[in-house]
């Protein structure tokens, strides 16, 4: 569905930009090959940016058939048509073709030299370097692969992991996604209950899982944890066990119910015999993965992504918009929780090299990444603005104190990066660097905005629209609106698209959490402005526009919270919302009801709750603080009211984000008004 209207005002010439392209790089970038390619077999020229992102909405068939051929994607039986309708959701990418997403992330194994060019490069808090060539890591799928088979897993099973960023991970992953099974993933500083939320939606077959891991200098032992999972798992029959933290270290489950066997196999006795991989062709939309993002209500959303789907995103978005190729070596700071370690894992399917590292990146000082950097001769570093932050704010200068030249570009996601935290960047690690600022992330498996390496960097802006990817801010009637803040949707279908939540069998939370808004739109949640200038539109992410949480580039619903708040006899109701918003660092306050009369919270019962947050859910859910109130606003249905309470901390007006006459206790917004206020005050 096109936008109703399209107002554009002014073009913006003020701001200078702090990067441009050299012609050099510009000739040299993989999206310059790919016009030169459009306009030797298709006879098309376009003359800048923006009309090739016009082009790719507008022919959006097209688009995705240049894209397929380009990259050569391996496709076992040929596609009877790109696109069946330009629907959503519901829309059916690439019908008749059948590939596998593991074949295309191995596919440089093939090449004569695979066994001296490193595939992946690991390191950790305390752990030496390893590295692990094309030919080993062939090898160890391989391996792994059959391991998997002989445990029973078939094509559908799901097979899940509670394991940090390590090469073991993205094994599992390709030996699961090879042979079509679901893989699904969450990092061990993950408590229990934040695990079990979105595994027992699932019921794994196979669990991969670690003795544990080490932050922060400090050894964590994740055993318990694991037998607990187990027993909670009743459809896991098996566990591949990985001696992480204690090389020596063995596991059981511990007693289980009569009946029950759990098989426990230790993934080295496995990865120490080698064989040849193989790919089991499935359909394009075949799942490949669970990943999982938070909404307002009930259990985390675990979204169904496809081979397919991945495949022809991730050699769009890794390759075109962020230059990546084999010669290049490949950081991005992640969790196996968060979807950008899902494309650490991907841009394999481009040749380079995968650098992983796991740990605490401030330990034992906020050098160790650039270090690692300088080391492994990163051409490509990725973090998240809250890192970037901090070392900004402590003085951290990695321009005077490392070697850096082979660093091309750095990624930032996971929350807005400031004005500030963009020119820090140039001023502090390196004057000729692309900054490829994104965002999209786990829903759509895409970036709605982000980077072009041919395009100048502008403080606090995204260089560029996705290409394919009908980005528009929206008003509150539906309209395109420029240079103005509105609603962040999507207008037309992508292949990377969830294909559906899984278990929600009639498509009904599916449609709600993203098309109930706009008819046949995709609404995201973040407020985005899109700014015209001279070489494209660029886009300024202002930060959630629903009250999902957005903790450090981690997404989580408030229901998780309640859950666990709530529990406590102390505590009659409870209301929480993060104010992360661009400019202003993430801050997330939690207000419980204590009871008639009750204006406070005692330290020993702040203390209690903010623990248990921690190990039920994770250290990131722990609010910045806790604070006392009468009454949690809510509609007259009942709904708290998360939205209009973040709009008042915020600083919008209250007239405008709460309508007094749809509550049930008017009055009780009252005090959010004085807090916001008393707030504001103290800046």
């Amino acid at each position: 569905m096109a936008p109703r209207s399209s107002r554009r005002v002014a073009v913006i010439t003020r701001s200078t930009p702090l990067w441009r392209p050299s012609a050099a790089r510009i000739s040299n970038a993989r999206i310059t090959h790919y016009l030169r390619w459009l306009e030797r077999t298709r006879g098309l020229a376009f003359p800048d940016y923006e009309s090739l992102w016009q082009w790719s909405v507008d022919e959006i068939e097209t688009f995705w058939e240049t894209v397929w051929q380009y990259f050569e994607v391996r496709s076992h039986s040929p596609y009877e048509r790109v696109l069946d309708r330009r629907v959503m959701p519901g829309a059916k990418w690439f019908q008749g073709a059948t590939l596998n997403y593991a074949e295309h992330q191995l596919a440089f194994a093939e090449r004569p030299d695979a066994a001296s060019r490193p595939a992946i490069i690991f390191q950790s808090e305390t752990s030496p370097r390893r590295e692990l060539s094309w030919t080993s890591l062939s090898g160890q799928v391989g391996a792994l692969r059959r391991c998997l088979q002989t445990l029973g897993v078939e094509r559908g099973d799901r097979v899940v992991s509670y394991m940090p960023n390590i090469p073991e991970s993205m094994i599992a992953l390709l030996a699961a996604s090879s042979l079509g099974a679901i893989w699904s993933s969450c990092s061990p500083d993950m408590g229990p209950v934040s695990v079990l939320d979105r595994f027992r939606q699932i019921s794994p077959r196979v669990l991969f899982a670690v003795d544990g891991y080490r932050y922060n200098g400090k050894p964590i032992d994740r055993r318990e944890v694991v037998r607990e999972l187990v027993a909670q798992l009743p459809s896991v029959e098996a566990v591949v066990f990985v001696p992480y933290l204690d090389p020596g270290a063995t596991f059981d489950t511990g007693p289980l119910p009569a009946g029950r066997q759990v098989e426990i196999v230790r993934a080295g006795d496995v990865l120490a015999h080698p064989e040849p991989p193989r790919f089991d062709p499935v359909p394009f939309d075949h799942p490949l993965w669970i990943v999982y993002s938070s909404g307002t209500t009930g259990m985390p959303k675990p979204i169904v992504h496809s081979h397919g789907g991945v495949v022809i995103e991730n050699f769009k978005g890794i390759c075109l918009h962020l230059d990546i190729g084999p010669d290049d070596r490949f950081f991005w700071y992640s969790s196996t929780s968060w979807i950008m370690w899902n494309l650490l894992v991907s841009t394999a399917a481009t040749g380079c090299t995968v650098l992983m590292f796991d740990g605490n990146p401030g330990h034992p000082d906020l050098d160790t990444l650039w270090r690692f950097a300088e080391r492994e001769r990163a051409t490509f570093f990725g973090t998240s603005p809250a890192f970037l932050g901090l070392c900004m704010k402590s003085g951290v200068d990695p321009a005077s104190r490392f070697d850096l030249t082979a660093l091309r570009a750095l990624g930032s996601t996971g929350s807005p990066l400031t004005e500030e935290g963009f020119r820090w960047v140039y001023e502090h690690i390196k004057s000729d660097l692309h900054l490829a600022s994104i965002s999209g992330g786990t829903d759509p498996g895409s970036a709605f905005v982000g980077a072009c390496p041919t395009l100048p960097v502008y403080a606090g802006e995204m260089q560029a629209r996705g290409l394919g990817v009908a980005t528009y801010a929206y008003d509150d009637a539906g309209n395109a609106i420029y240079d103005e803040v509105g609603e962040l949707v999507c207008a037309q279908p992508i292949p990377s698209m969830p294909l559906y939540f899984w278990g929600d069998t009639d498509g009904r939370r599916y449609f709600e959490s993203y098309f109930d808004v706009y008819p046949g739109v995709w609404r995201h949640g973040d407020w985005l402005k899109l700014i015209t200038r001279p070489e494209s539109v660029t886009a300024v992410i202002y930060g959630r526009s629903d009250s999902t949480i957005n903790r450090y580039g981690i997404r989580m619903g408030t229901s998780e919270l309640y859950r666990v708040v709530e529990d406590f006899a102390e505590v009659a109701d409870s209301l929480v919302v993060d104010l992360e918003y661009l400019g202003r660092e993430s801050f997330m306050a939690l207000f419980v009801v204590r009871g008639a009369g009750s204006r406070a919270v005692p330290p020993e019962l702040k203390g209690r709750l903010l623990d248990a947050i921690r190990v039920k859910l994770s250290a990131r859910h722990v609010p910045n603080d806790v604070f006392a109130i009468a009454e949690v606003p809510r509609t007259i249905s009942g709904k708290k009211m998360e939205v209009p309470v973040k709009k008042i901390l915020l600083g919008h007006p209250a007239e405008k984000s709460a309508n007094r006459d749809s509550m049930a206790n008017p009055a009780s917004i009252d005090w959010f008004i004085a807090f916001a206020t008393s707030r504001e005050s103290q800046r």
